[in-house]
């Protein structure tokens, strides 16, 4: 689970002009769960094509990815590579959740449950290599840049706004403030008006931007007691110590010059260890598997080196959407490409 940092992080609402003219990294995997979370049937079906391919991350990414271009936004995905070996715990974690969940889905709908087969469904939610390949695939056709990361998409997004590559790296998981990324945009492929799960609910999502310079400046702390809050809070790579919150984790590091005072203090006060090497995990965000020689090189941003006809074929043909709906996005795209010329990056 990423660490939440909710109420720690300073940010602000962000208008998706504020963003015009500039390139933003996105951390792929983060919004193709959102696609294959949201865009499904009442009972949580995704969608699919007629050969039974789910098709909702296609559908997400298509018609985000344009709008964002339309906005004068540069998006370049980052993919994840291999996962840290601190982060298995948290994968076989997630895995026996899913399966719960797909359980779960079966027997609500079985039971003619529409409202907890949806909500199972979602929590049932994982990518899988052809989900992946498709997206990668997609994006090729539509002219649209990715990296492939070495390891976690957060630490390369990150990396690549540390170096004035991109303006800001674009995540829900705050994990990506622990990585050291200046900027993190939020809410920005899932913005607009969403039901709350079980609740009949709806409230209205904006993106937003959270700023890594003035986060620590409020809470008066460096960058690395900024780790030292998510790993007593609990990331993806380590679990936290129950009972400590984010004021309490405050107070912690405040009293601590070093990860080792901190490790002396939840022994001492709370009588437990850390299930981690807090000391791997701190190196993890400090010290990330990043692209560094090429990343300016590999990455370059809209140019517009889209292949019109093969990719109406690879929504229309191979995956069944709506040939006038999706030519007349494909045109939006083609126009908007051909008005500004290569993009440039910040």
């Amino acid at each position: 689970m990423s660490v939440d940092l909710a109420t720690l992080a300073v940010r602000r609402k962000l208008s998706l002009d504020e963003l015009n003219g500039r390139s933003v990294a996105i951390d792929a995997y983060n919004v193709l769960y959102q696609f294959l979370t949201i865009i499904r049937g009442p009972d949580g079906t995704p969608l699919s094509d007629a050969n039974g391919n789910v098709t909702s991350h296609l559908s997400g990414l298509f018609y985000r990815t344009i709008e964002l271009i339309d906005n004068g936004i540069t998006p370049i995905y980052v993919f994840d590579g291999i996962p840290s070996k601190l982060k298995q715990k948290t994968i076989e974690a997630r895995m026996g959740r899913r399966n719960e969940a797909l359980e779960a889905w079966a027997q609500a709908k079985k039971e003619g449950n529409l409202e907890d087969a949806r909500k199972y469904a979602q929590q049932s939610t994982r990518i899988n290599k052809y989900i992946v390949e498709s997206s990668r695939h997609l994006l090729e056709l539509m002219g649209v840049q990715y990296v492939n990361a070495p390891g976690e998409g957060e630490a390369q997004a990150s990396r690549m706004c540390r170096d004035g590559i991109v303006y800001a790296a674009a995540s829900q998981d705050y994990d990506t403030l622990l990585f050291g990324s200046p900027l993190v945009v939020r809410n920005l492929t899932i913005s607009g008006r969403r039901k709350l799960p079980s609740k009949n609910i709806f409230i209205n999502i904006e993106p937003e931007i959270v700023s890594l310079e003035e986060t620590l400046k409020n809470l008066g702390i460096t960058q690395r007691k900024l780790i030292w809050i998510g790993i007593l809070l609990g990331t993806d790579f380590n679990d936290g110590i129950k009972g400590v919150g984010p004021k309490t984790a405050i107070k912690i590091v405040n009293g601590a010059s070093s990860l080792s005072d901190v490790e002396a203090y939840i022994k001492d006060k709370y009588k437990v260890e850390f299930s981690s090497d807090v000391n791997e995990v701190e190196d993890l965000f400090l010290n990330p598997e990043v692209s560094e020689s090429d990343i300016g090189s590999a990455v370059r941003g809209f140019r517009g080196i889209m292949n019109k006809a093969s990719l109406l074929d690879f929504m229309c043909k191979e995956h069944g959407f709506s040939e006038d709906r999706i030519g007349k996005f494909v045109d939006k795209l083609d126009a908007k490409n051909s008005s500004r010329g290569q993009h440039r990056l910040f």
